[in-house]
Formats: structure tokens, C-alpha cells, sequence
């Protein structure tokens, strides 16, 4: 349905097609600034009243997430994870509010022991939420019975139904809590009054232990409750069923965009904005980035998540700015306001729908560098996040870095990118790269801008068509990072920075990096809970395969055990849990990977795990996760096209084109590289797989590092200049010549590679007919490359020795050379680079189960 039907559909549904102030179709950022002018009497004003609404209504248009840098440092901040760990202790504490899941406390509302028990509740959120799914005492997760009592810990810990624990979500009215009122009401501490109407809660009480059990039943002293709880109900306006006016039909989400939108108009305790005028002249926009939210990303072990979900909690102290760039960061954000009060959000995938056009007669002036201060400088990003893994604690995932440029820095430049709101470390990964990629980009600097710029100044990527004002950064496109407006000038100002061109480039198996570790909780037999990173259903021989993908507990002695059941039997109860023992499993990355085969096909299972030591005790359960044992058994077509682009032979990297057929079966790509004439072999010799990949789609991947440029002039000797010839050589044909008999000589040209760095190099030689080549660094301490006696390709490395200004092929070999060079490439390799050779790649297409297709290839690449 088109754009204009959806918000048709919608306004007649919620009444407002005879509003006249919201047309159907969306505006342009200067309709909207004309109908703020013309729609709002103070404008009129020539008084002060009417410069003061205009400049406070557009002063500031748009903004973006930050995560990191001074700028980062100087706002104010949500609250810690941690602080969800302990209940507050105030007279009047903040009320909570919350979107997503998250670990909460809350703060006590009562505190009281009467004959023999200790009695608390804790308001835990100041609005209704969706479920409790978790328990803590202190740092303990815990599980209840069905009687609300504690399940007993290991020695006892927290047993012999000495706690009792209760909730409630926040209805309205409210249900009392029966098990505080009979003992404490006739004193008048907590009668049936003291409800919470709308106020989500925590209950306990505790009894009393002799001293000789008291440290085993409390070994942490009184206990401190804590949940993990689903929070927020929230409008999604993709749904026809939910009514922005009646929560009550509203659902549970983690949902960045929904989220976003329930903080602006929403949460009790957030911005207050009318959803009319804020949201619903641009519904079709936040549709949009709301789907692109939910996307399925594959992972690199298997299965996908969601791009963006957003778990963050605040309270009434906590800054709104605070907590709309913790929301932004968890998407990469960009959110403006138009002239009209309607918001606009984009979150981080590149789209030409949503890139504006500044030409040169609407720039005034410009600040541009091309590079940046070096107290401003960073070569290390490390991207940190929540993790639910360590009891919803700020982690760090794997560093994205530079070492090239740290040598040339002479030291670690490193900066935090914060995104405290994300529970998914994949997630902050593929969040911080694009970060990293931002910081990459140099080209940064200050538009002043004319008011025809105005459209232009709502959009989040801006393409530069200047070639006159900024001929270097003509048809380039550059992302708007903050822009603002004063009528007294006359204009705008906008922030911005180089947009990367391969921003949204995401290879799970080579860009995810490794499992942020787990530190054990040891039990009393040393033991760690196990944690489910997540679940696949693969197609295997003998059935449905559950393939379960857990943290890596960090001993390789324990057992894994799994547990799966049927999620519903056929009478509405879950099944029986089935174990499954594996005593032999690896770590990689992270990760540990082990199979539960097999298993019923077309069903929901659900999984938990412990670990088995070696007395043949069994830690406590890990998180239950569930999978649909759903295997898709057909094979996906052949690949319509696999070829290498632009040649046989590259520096540091392979770069392969691939063409898809209409094939709904296909969901990813395996590639191989295997040594020129070898045969393949699909353990030993895979480089990784393409998820994600869609049917009849055109596209490239590259194998390696693609930034590696040749540091040799005229490498081709298509002239007979730069290269300086010892006796013997010559410049003929295109082809550096060296002549039977000719002098031990050298044919070379000045470079100034770094001491103790490894540089590689290629050339071919042809027409050979004895004699050897050398590829060498002089100047200095020599430092000699490979002997190469063979015609053909020419490949190996040199590591720079101190003094070292010329590159040279010396001629040379029992007898001089005979033969002739040509193509020779020389540059400094980085760990990214594929390995160096000549190498025959293969592609084989694969279905979501693992089931593969026809294999493609080879093809052969040249590798220098």
C-alpha cells in the first residue's frame, strides 16, 4: 500500500481526516516551517514574544547519537546497569521507568520485621509492565516454586522455604498482597489499601534462622531482591489492532524505533509530545525504521537477531537528553524536528531515500579539515555494552583498531563508544564498526548555509553537488551530525563528517569477533551457570538437528549437558525434558557449538544446559531458549553468476562478484579457497559464510584487505622512467629487460618502508631463461626477498631492516639472469590481508537448514 493509503487509512481510523492541520502525504522540512509561520498567531507578532517561538521552535533541527569523545563525556548519563542490582534506600526515591528487558531493584516502600519475619516491598517501575522473567537475591539468580517460596541453592542457600517472593506488573486497580496484609494489617503497616494501582512491585518476607543456620539459609546477610523484568507496553502502528489511545492493546517490544517513539509521546515520565503532531504526519517514516529494526542479521554460529533493540531503563532524575541518546546510540539515531513539530527518525542503514542535495549556491561558507587534531585523534574503539551474560553488567566487546597508525602514533589512542542500552554483543559490535568507520573518515568541518537549504537540513546524508565551492568533495556524500538554525544570521549551521561508502558492510563470520567472556560463578563445586548465546535447527543426517550455541565455560574437563522438550505435547503442558550428554566439544571464538539430535521436526523445543563435573555434579540451569525445529529439505539453484572482479591477480584480498536466482530456498554462501590444481576440502579449506544473501541480487565480497595500494611507480614500466637500471638492464616493450650476460646488477627506485614492518611483493617473470631474481630492500642493512629461478608468477615478503630507502630485483643466480619482469607491486601488509599465493576459490550456495546446492568455481585469483 502506498504511503498517502497507510496514513489515509490510519487518520480516518483515529478520527482525524477532517484535521486540516496534518495533509496526507508528508511534508518537505519547508512546507512545514511555512505552516508553523502561518498556523501560529505569536508569529505575527513583531515583538520579542515572536522572535523567542520561532528560534526556540527550530534552533535546534536535527541531532545524532553520540557515543563517544569529549562531547560524549560532557552530558548526562542514564543510570548504570549496576544500580539495578541494590533497591533504593530514599524517603521520596525517583519513580522508574523502563523500555525492553532490564535488571531492576527498584525502591523499598516498606522494611519491617514483626514476630520472627522481615517484610519488604519494592516499587519496582512507575507504570504498568509486561512479565517478570527473572530473580536475583544479591547476585544470585534464583528460581521459585509454585507456592512463591525459593528454590533451595547449593548447601541450601536461600532454602527450606525460609524466602517467599510475589509480584505484581502494575494493573489497575492493583491486587493487594495477601501474604503482607493478614500479618501486618491489624497494626496498620500494609492493608488491603496499599495496592499500587499502576505501580509494578516486588513483595518478600523472610524468616528467621538460629545462629548456628543462619549464614547458610542467609550467607549474604538479609536478602536483597532483584528481577529481570519485560517492561514497557508499547503502540506499534504497523499493527491494525493496537489504538495509540488504548494501551491496553498494546504489546511488548524491544523494538529502537517503538521505543523511541513511546519515550517522545508515551512513557508517563518521558517527553510528553501529542503523538498527532509528533508522529502521525510522518507515520510512514517511523514504519519504515521500525521494520528495518526487526530485520533478521544473521550470526556468525548460526541463526539471526534483530538489527535493533533498545533495553534501557531511567527515572524521573534521569535527563530526557540523557536518555534519548542512550536510545539513539542503541540504533544509530538521527532524530529531527521539523518546522511543524513532527519528528523524523533514521536510524543506521543507508537508504537514497532519505539523502537531501546542497549545492553550491546555498553554501555561505565552509570550515573543512582533512585530517584531525592529534589530541582529538583515536586508532582503538572499544565498544561496550550490557550484558545480560554477567548479570546485566557493562562489558566490552572485541576493539576495533589501527595498528598501522598507532606505530605512526607511537602509542594506543584509545575511546570508549558507549551503547549501555544494548543487551545484544553482536549488536554493539556491528554499532561500534560503524562508529569505527566513521572515525576513519577524516574529511570532516561547518556548512554555513542559506535558507534554500532548508529541505536539505532534515536529512540525515547530504550529497555534495559544489563543484565550485568544494571541488574535492563534489557528488560526494556527507552525513549530517548536528545542524541548527538562527534567523539572525540568516542560515544554518551543520556538523558534518564523510559519509563511508561501506558503512553498512557486515560479515558476521570475520566482523562479529569473539564471545565477550563470561567470569565463572563458581557453585560449591566450582561450577559455572552456562549461557546460551543461541539455538539453530539444521538438517543433518538422521533429522532435525538442534544445534546449540553456548559461552564458552573456559574448562575443558566439564561435560555439557543439554535438555530439550516440546514447548506443548499436544494438551497445552510442555513435554518431558530429554538430556543429552556431550563429553566432546571445542571453543572457538568464544563460543562452544554441540548438537541435540535428533529432534521432533515442526516444533517448538526448548533448550537449557549445565555443566557435569567431574564427581558428576550438575551446575544450575542455563537460560531457556526455544527454536523452531522447522528443516527446509530443498536445495537451493545454482549460482547465476561467481567470478573474481577485475582481474586474476590483487593486493592482500580477493574480490569475488556473485548473481543470485529467484530462489526462496537460498539463505547463504559458502566460500573456500584452496591452493591452485588442490582439491577442495570443505573442513579444512572454508573462509566463511555470506548470510543474509537475497534472491535474484547482484553483489560483491572481498576476501582479505582491499585498502592495500602498490608503493612502486610506473609497476607496469609502461615508461622508461622512475626506475633506476644497474648494467644490463633495460626498459623495452613495456618489460623491464635484463640481458644474457649482463652484470649482477639491480634495476630499483627510492621508497621508505618502516623498520621491522613486513612488506609483500609480486611480479611476473617471463621469457626466463637462467639465472634468479631477488627482490630486496638496500640502503642500509640489505633485507632480501625470495630467490626466484622460474618464469611465472613472482610472490613473497620482505621484512624492512634499519636504513632501508631503495626496493630493488637483483639480477643474479649461478649464472645472470636471462629474462624479463614485469607488474611488480610492493606494499605493507596488515593482518587483514587474505594469505599470499595463487588460489582456486569456490562458492556453494546453502538453504536455511545447511542443505547445500551446486558448487560454483573455481576461480582463480592471484594473491600478492
Amino acid at each position: 500500500m502506498s504511503a498517502f493509503g497507510t496514513v489515509h487509512r490510519r487518520n480516518m481510523r483515529w478520527g482525524l481526516e477532517s484535521t486540516s492541520l496534518y495533509s496526507n502525504a508528508p511534508r518537505t522540512g519547508l512546507e512545514a516551517f511555512i505552516l508553523l509561520a502561518v498556523t501560529n498567531s505569536a508569529v505575527f507578532s513583531l515583538g520579542p514574544a515572536a522572535v523567542s517561538l520561532v528560534t526556540t521552535a527550530l534552533t535546534t533541527i536535527a541531532t545524532t547519537a553520540v557515543v563517544g569523545g569529549l562531547q560524549f563525556l560532557l552530558m548526562p548519563k542514564p543510570p548504570k546497569p549496576e544500580d539495578g542490582k541494590v533497591p533504593m534506600t530514599q524517603a521520596i526515591p525517583p519513580r522508574i521507568w523502563g523500555m525492553g528487558t532490564n535488571r531492576i531493584a527498584g525502591a523499598y516502600m516498606l522494611w519491617e520485621a514483626v514476630e520472627g519475619r522481615m517484610y519488604s516491598v519494592q516499587a519496582l517501575c512507575g507504570h504498568k509492565i509486561h512479565a517478570i522473567t527473572g530473580y536475583y537475591l544479591h547476585d544470585d539468580a534464583i528460581t521459585l516454586k509454585e507456592t512463591g517460596f525459593v528454590e533451595d541453592g547449593p548447601n541450601e542457600r536461600y532454602g527450606n522455604n525460609k524466602i517467599w517472593i510475589g509480584h505484581r506488573l502494575g494493573a489497575v486497580p492493583e491486587t493487594p498482597y495477601a501474604e503482607l496484609v493478614t500479618p501486618l494489617s491489624g497494626q496498620g503497616i500494609w492493608t488491603n489499601d496499599h495496592r499500587g494501582d499502576g505501580q509494578a512491585s516486588l513483595a518478600m518476607f523472610c524468616i528467621g534462622a538460629n545462629e548456628k543456620n543462619f549464614s547458610k539459609y542467609y550467607p549474604q546477610g538479609h536478602p536483597r531482591p532483584s528481577v529481570v523484568a519485560d517492561m514497557a507496553l508499547m503502540w506499534d502502528p504497523r499493527d491494525e489492532a493496537q489504538d495509540p489511545d488504548d494501551p491496553t492493546t498494546w504489546t511488548f517490544t524491544k523494538n529502537a524505533a517503538l521505543g523511541i517513539i513511546w519515550q517522545l509521546c508515551f512513557n508517563p515520565f518521558g517527553q510528553r509530545e501529542d503523538y498527532h503532531r509528533a508522529i502521525l504526519p510522518v507515520l510512514d517514516y517511523w514504519i519504515e525504521e521500525a521494520d528495518i529494526c526487526d530485520e533478521d542479521v544473521p550470526r556468525a554460529s548460526g541463526g539471526t537477531e534483530k538489527r535493533y533493540e533498545c533495553n534501557g531503563w531511567g527515572t524521573t532524575e534521569t535527563d530526557p537528553i540523557a536518555a534519548m541518546n542512550a536510545m539513539l546510540a542503541s540504533c544509530d539515531g538521527y532524530l529531527c524536528r521539523r518546522g511543524d513539530g513532527a519528528q523524523i527518525l533514521t536510524v543506521g542503514k543507508f537508504r537514497e531515500s532519505r539523502v537531501g542535495v546542497i549545492t553550491d549556491t546555498d553554501v555561505m561558507g565552509r570550515m573543512i579539515q582533512y585530517d584531525v587534531a592529534e589530541e582529538e585523534a583515536v586508532n582503538r574503539l572499544v565498544p561496550k555494552f550490557t550484558y545480560p551474560a554477567t548479570d546485566y553488567t557493562q562489558s566490552d566487546t572485541d576493539c576495533f583498531e589501527d595498528v598501522t597508525r598507532q606505530i605512526t602514533d607511537g602509542r594506543v589512542l584509545s575511546n570508549d563508544a558507549e551503547f549501555a542500552w544494548v543487551h545484544q554483543w553482536r549488536q554493539a559490535r556491528r554499532l561500534g564498526k560503524r562508529e569505527w568507520l566513521r572515525i576513519q573518515e577524516k574529511v570532516r568541518g561547518t556548512l554555513d548555509l542559506r535558507l534554500s537549504a532548508f529541505n536539505a537540513v532534515y536529512h540525515r546524508w547530504i550529497r555534495l553537488e559544489t563543484p565550485i565551492s568544494m571541488p574535492a568533495l563534489n557528488g560526494k556524500i556527507i552525513e549530517n551530525r548536528r545542524s541548527i538554525m538562527s534567523l539572525q544570521s540568516g542560515g544554518f549551521k551543520m556538523d558534518f563528517i564523510q559519509h563511508p561508502e561501506d558503512i553498512d558492510a557486515w560479515n558476521p563470520s570475520e566482523d562479529e569477533g569473539a564471545a565477550p567472556p563470561v567470569p565463572p560463578k563458581p557453585t560449591s563445586d566450582n561450577l559455572p551457570t552456562p549461557t546460551i548465546d543461541g539455538l539453530e535447527a539444521l538438517g543433518l543426517p538422521g533429522g532435525v538437528t538442534i544445534r546449540v550455541t553456548l559461552i564458552d565455560p573456559g574448562n575443558p574437563d566439564l561435560t555439557i549437558v543439554t535438555y530439550w522438550r516440546l514447548k506443548d505435547d499436544g494438551t497445552g503442558q510442555p513435554g518431558t525434558w530429554q538430556p543429552l550428554a556431550h563429553t566432546e566439544w571445542e571453543a572457538d571464538g568464544g563460543l562452544v557449538q554441540v548438537d541435540i539430535s535428533p529432534v521432533i521436526a515442526d516444533e517448538i523445543i526448548e533448550v537449557e544446559a549445565t555443566y557435569r563435573g567431574t564427581r558428576g555434579v550438575e551446575s544450575p540451569r542455563s537460560n531457556r531458549e526455544e527454536v523452531v525445529s522447522t528443516l527446509d529439505s530443498t536445495p537451493p539453484v545454482a549460482l547465476t553468476t561467481f567470478a573474481v572482479t577485475g582481474g586474476s591477480r590483487h593486493l592482500g584480498h580477493a574480490p569475488l562478484s556473485f548473481a543470485t536466482a529467484a530462489d526462496d530456498h537460498l539463505s547463504r554462501i559458502a566460500i573456500y579457497r584452496v591452493p591452485a590444481g588442490g582439491v577442495l576440502d570443505k573442513e579444512t579449506h572454508l573462509v566463511t559464510r555470506l548470510y543474509g544473501v537475497q534472491a535474484s541480487s547482484t553483489f560483491g565480497y572481498v576476501n582479505g584487505d582491499n585498502t592495500r595500494t602498490n608503493l612502486l611507480s610506473n609497476p607496469g614500466f609502461d615508461t622508461d622512467t622512475v626506475w633506476s637500471k644497474g648494467s644490463g638492464w633495460s626498459i623495452t616493450g613495456g618489460k623491464a629487460v635484463h640481458a644474457a650476460g649482463g652484470a649482477y646488477t639491480s634495476i630499483s627506485q627510492a621508497v621508505s618502508p618502516s623498520v621491522g614492518a613486513t612488506y609483500r611483493y609480486g611480479l611476473t617473470i617471463s621469457d626466463y631463461v637462467i639465472g634468479s631474481l631477488t627482490p630486496r630492500f638496500t640502503g642500509g642493512t640489505t633485507a632480501n626477498g625470495a630467490i626466484h629461478s622460474a618464469g611465472g608468477a613472482a610472490l613473497g615478503e620482505i621484512i624492512a631492516a634499519s636504513g632501508n630507502n631503495t626496493f630493488g630485483l637483483a639480477a643474479g643466480g649461478a649464472t645472470v639472469f636471462d629474462g624479463k619482469a614485469d607488474d611488480v607491486a610492493l606494499f605493507l601488509e596488515t593482518a587483514a590481508c587474505a594469505p599470499q599465493g595463487e588460489w582456486d576459490y569456490y562458492a556453494i550456495p546453502e538453504n536455511g537448514s545447511g542443505i547445500e546446492g551446486p558448487t560454483a568455481g573455481p576461480v582463480a585469483v592471484t594473491i600478492v
